[in-house]
């Protein structure tokens, strides 16, 4: 009987501490007006096209940057632009390879909170690809195929590894508008790990083609982020910008 007491009492001071620690995050977590997003290979910036709506919606000053793909040193400026654009806390917001850029532009001062949508989130100095080959291959890596030095995503990966669960009508629009990138954005590395010092927010992608859900939730775990998970292909911000919407108002400081 003392024995079933103990077990009880010790199960109530793990459920407090885990809501405590739950409430901690958002207490943390500084009020942001603005927000930043930043796309990553085979889209642009009207891939945010249905989280947006959600943001503006909640009174948040949204901007959605145009990722040149080119270097990630131009790509990181990209958005350091238009962080200097902003008045005030700012959340920074990555998908995909834009996590690169997030964790290295994150430790702009205005930057309030970061959040990765099925996004790289390296440290400092990280060989990123190195990580990724301690994990099984997803299958969108076979369809990158390159003209020279510009790389695209096949029709095929694009259709059904990438955005595997959108409408085919809706992933073809998006397949034909996709930003080809430049081979030397692959060979960057981070040189700061923003993620160390600001409070960070992950959505894994769990039927993820395209980045392996096991290393999302590494890099999530790693990081301490506060983690949800979508039953989702690569791009849930498009087939689920509810649940993504709602992971960036809760960084901004908008929702408990």
């Amino acid at each position: 009987m003392a024995v079933a007491r103990r077990t009880f009492l010790s199960g109530l001071a793990t459920a407090a501490l885990t809501a405590s620690s739950s409430r901690g995050v958002a207490a943390q977590t500084p009020g942001a007006r603005n927000v930043v997003l930043v796309h990553g290979l085979f889209a642009d910036g009207s891939c945010w096209s249905e989280v947006i709506p959600h943001l503006q919606a909640a009174g948040l000053n949204v901007t959605s940057v145009q990722n040149p793909l080119t270097t990630l040193d131009e790509a990181v400026a990209a958005a350091k632009r238009a962080l200097a654009r902003q008045d005030g806390p700012t959340v920074l917001v990555g998908h995909s390879f834009a996590g690169m850029i997030v964790t290295e532009a994150g430790i702009d001062p205005k930057v309030s909170a970061l959040v990765y949508i099925a996004a790289r989130a390296p440290d400092a100095g990280e060989d990123y690809t190195a990580l990724a080959k301690t994990y099984p291959t997803p299958p969108a890596s076979a369809g990158i195929v390159f003209d020279g030095d510009e790389g695209r995503l096949s029709e095929a990966a694009f259709l059904h590894d990438f955005a595997g669960d959108l409408p085919e009508a809706k992933a073809r629009v998006l397949y034909a508008v996709q930003e080809p990138f430049q081979r030397a954005l692959l060979t960057g590395k981070t040189t700061h790990a923003a993620w160390h010092s600001k409070p960070s927010f992950y959505a894994i992608s769990t039927e993820d083609r395209t980045i392996n859900p096991d290393l999302q939730r590494f890099m999530a775990k790693r990081m301490a982020a506060k983690t949800i998970e979508l039953k989702s292909s690569h791009l849930s911000l498009l087939s689920h910008p509810r649940e993504v919407s709602d992971l960036i108002l809760e960084a901004a400081g908008r929702r408990a």
